[in-house]
């Protein structure tokens, strides 16, 4: 019984960051608004030569959204794909 309950226990927090990633990929579909928002940060960013997959991008997102770093270089993907593919 106790190796059925760790292997039921490793696929469920195996499958979380699955989950997360969906989360954030439907909070940018809903928030167009918020989305621009972080655009225009990100060309902001562009202007000054700063990547939006930098560092300093990433942590902005990170601060702004409370995402782990990871969540918010996810979050900022969607975002740039879906609402402003000419940032780099």
């Amino acid at each position: 019984m106790k190796p059925l309950l760790f292997l039921l226990f490793l696929f469920s927090n195996s499958l979380y960051p699955v989950f997360s990633q969906s989360t954030l990929l439907e909070s940018v579909k809903k928030n167009p608004n918020e989305a621009r928002i972080f655009c225009n940060k990100f060309r902001e960013f562009n202007s000054k030569g700063i990547s939006a997959n930098s560092d300093k991008a990433i942590n902005y997102v990170s601060n702004k959204k409370k995402l782990t770093p990871v969540n918010a270089e996810i979050f900022s993907i969607y975002v740039i794909g879906l609402h402003c593919p000419d940032i780099i």
